[in-house]
Order: C-alpha cells, then structure tokens, then sequence
C-alpha cells in the first residue's frame, strides 16, 4: 500500500514538528527544566506521532476500500489493517 501524496506530506509535517519538540525536550532536560514541564512536552510529541500513525492509517483503510469498491483485491486485508490501527493503541 503507497501513502496519498497528499496524506504523506501532512504526515511528513506532522513528523517534523514532533522531532523540533522531541529535540526540545533533550534541550530542557539537559537544562534541568522541572519535571511538569518536560512531561507536559512529551504528551504533546506523542500525541503529533500517533495523529501521523492514525493519518496513515486512515488513509490505507480508504484505499482498500476504494479498491474494493471497484472489485478489485485491496493491498491490505481487513485484518491487516486492524493489525495496523491496533499497533497505535
């Protein structure tokens, strides 16, 4: 299964801005920042990684039903891309 071009570049730049705040979050650990803070940091680049995950996924579950829609064999099964959502929880 290919990413849309267009899902792929919006994962592409949810990705990025969680690897500026995983970076962040290095910076205000080494800089002794207060615990609260750093947590409160990685919730917020976890949460950008799994909403790219989900986007992904999305994105095959509407393609494989797009190809059977036009009665051909998806890439992926139902229970492929179950396999997939179920890896994010």
């Amino acid at each position: 299964m290919q990413i849309d071009d267009a899902v792929s570049q919006e994962v592409v730049n949810r990705l990025r801005r969680a690897q500026g705040q995983i970076g962040g979050i290095i910076a205000m650990i080494e800089d002794g920042r207060n615990c609260s803070d750093i947590v409160t940091q990685l919730a917020a680049a976890s949460r950008a990684i799994d909403r790219a995950g989900f986007k992904i996924v999305a994105s095959g579950i509407r393609q494989c039903q797009d190809a059977e829609l036009r009665g051909e064999q998806p890439a992926l099964t139902r229970e492929q891309m179950e396999k997939l959502f179920l890896a994010l929880a």
